[in-house]
């Protein structure tokens, strides 16, 4: 059995998964949010731990295989959490110096917009892959080490700790024995080289952070160390099989490949496609991360998010009030042939990647006195998977790499006639795999590779579940003329 810990933003998820990575057990963990500021948020990273250790506890108690007294071999940690919240802690006590700083925080804007201002921008980015933003870690340790009373002095003594949250939980599940973290949440933190997957020296020094604190980089399917969970266990397992969330759900589909793509659909919607085992820039807003790491390679993917998808149908239904769940959605559109020639920008926010146009505004175009209540919702469907198709689009092109097929999950995948629109408009197979926990599955994916359970990402790929696969249908040619009505579309809020 394996315990996988899926670390996120609101709360902490302690599974039970067997080796045919069948989730058979779960519970849930909420921790606080800290506002001490307007933009700024915080976690207790202490709390953080206690739910891990208690989550064990709570889900092994009743277990009737008594898995807390087994053999080690029998039982195994994975662990997934949410990137870029950073904790700085002090060595010799074992507490952190401050509460943990979460990637929504924005204390460290400042500093990053100082750095945009100084020309750093292209340097950071060929390093890191990454754009200059307080989202990545490594503006929020240095302003824990520049305004925590002594901090700066303790670090330059060799005295203080810096790490992701998954850094956290191994430090403390290991009683302090090992300081380690995994290259996907390492690539999310500014501070690491890219191409060599290693820490970058020059950007320790313009985040003035000592190298002391930071942590052993190791590939995903690695053994991390061991724990007895605060005692719980009676023999200490193995801590194998770690990466941050986005990238554990990627690995949770079995996006193994270059030209495999995930998208996840919720208020927004995330997109992220494995782009192979050689590096590339990602095209403009967006970043390029590492994949994951495992059987000795290390591949790279490219990442964006749009910022309304699922926001629109709820739009038009709390706002507008032209539906009163978005379960009427689908009916609507099914009941006129197409669009009717109307479409739907939900710039809302602005328009995200690959557009970044914050100024941008949400319209609704082309409509005539023959528009109906079904065209404008249909369009509203639509709008989600012309967003997707224009990201995945702008990132298969700059990569060289042709989409073999995008792997999705969240609840808008229910929608059947949404889906196949998005398989018509990409041109490949949109697959719905059957994972409930997609960032806790490639945690557990990591952790079998570790300890050899299986030989192979190919080995693996195999115990795959698929729910349904929606091939394209429609002419190909005429969907082109929907995105290019749609970019017109576009165009015009983006004037």
């Amino acid at each position: 059995m394996i315990l996988a810990i899926d670390q996120s933003t609101s709360g902490t998820k302690v599974m039970l998964f067997n080796e045919q990575l069948e989730m058979v057990k779960r519970i849930n963990k909420a921790h606080k949010q800290y506002y001490p500021q307007p933009g700024w948020v915080e976690h207790d990273a202490e709390e953080i731990y206690r739910n891990v250790v208690e989550g064990i506890r709570e889900l092994l108690a009743d277990e009737p295989k008594n898995l807390k007294t087994s053999k080690p071999q029998n039982l195994s940690l994975a662990i997934t959490n949410q990137r870029e919240t950073v904790v700085v802690w002090n060595r010799l006590t074992g507490r952190p110096i401050a509460n943990a700083v979460v990637w929504q925080c924005l204390r460290g804007a400042d500093f990053c917009n100082e750095l945009k201002a100084a020309g750093h921008s292209a340097m950071v980015q060929e390093r890191s892959g990454l754009i200059i933003d307080p989202y990545f870690s490594a503006s929020g340790a240095k302003w824990l080490l520049d305004n925590v009373e002594g901090a700066r002095d303790a670090a330059n003594r060799g005295e203080l700790l810096m790490g992701t949250i998954d850094s956290w939980l191994i430090w403390k599940l290991t009683r302090g024995q090992c300081h380690v973290t995994d290259v996907t949440n390492a690539s999310r933190t500014l501070l690491m080289n890219i191409r060599t997957l290693k820490w970058d020296e020059d950007l320790l020094r313009m985040f003035t952070i000592p190298s002391s604190m930071m942590p052993e980089i190791l590939p995903c399917d690695s053994v991390f160390g061991e724990t007895d969970v605060e005692g719980t266990l009676a023999n200490p397992i193995k801590i194998a099989g770690v990466l941050g969330d986005s990238h554990g759900a990627l690995a949770g589909q079995m996006c193994f490949e270059a030209g495999l793509g995930k998208a996840t659909y919720g208020t927004g919607s995330s997109v992220m496609v494995n782009i192979g085992q050689e590096f590339s820039k990602a095209p403009g807003g967006l970043v390029t991360s590492v994949a994951f790491a495992a059987g000795g390679k290390c591949f790279y993917a490219f990442e964006g998010n749009i910022h309304c998808t699922g926001a629109t149908l709820k739009w038009l239904q709390e706002q507008m009030q032209l539906i009163s769940s978005p379960a009427e959605v689908e009916p609507a559109a099914q009941s006129v042939e197409d669009n009717g020639g109307v479409y739907f920008v939900p710039a809302f926010a602005g328009l995200g990647a690959p557009w970044w146009n914050a100024d941008a505004r949400a319209a609704i175009v082309g409509m005539s006195l023959a528009t109906t209540r079904a065209h404008i919702l249909r369009a509203a469907l639509e709008s989600i998977a012309y967003q997707v198709n224009d990201l995945v689009k702008a990132m298969t092109e700059q990569a060289g790499v042709a989409l073999r097929e995008l792997r999705v999950d969240g609840g808008p995948t229910k929608n059947a006639t949404l889906m196949q629109f998005q398989a018509d408009v990409l041109g490949v197979p949109v697959n719905c795999s059957d994972v409930e926990e997609a960032s806790a599955m490639g945690a557990v994916v990591m952790n079998v590779l570790a300890r050899g359970v299986y030989a192979s990402l190919a080995d693996v790929a195999r115990l795959r579940r698929s729910r349904w696969t929606k091939k394209p249908l429609a002419d190909s040619s005429k969907m082109q003329r929907y995105v290019d009505e749609w970019h017109q579309a576009v165009a015009q809020v983006l004037k």
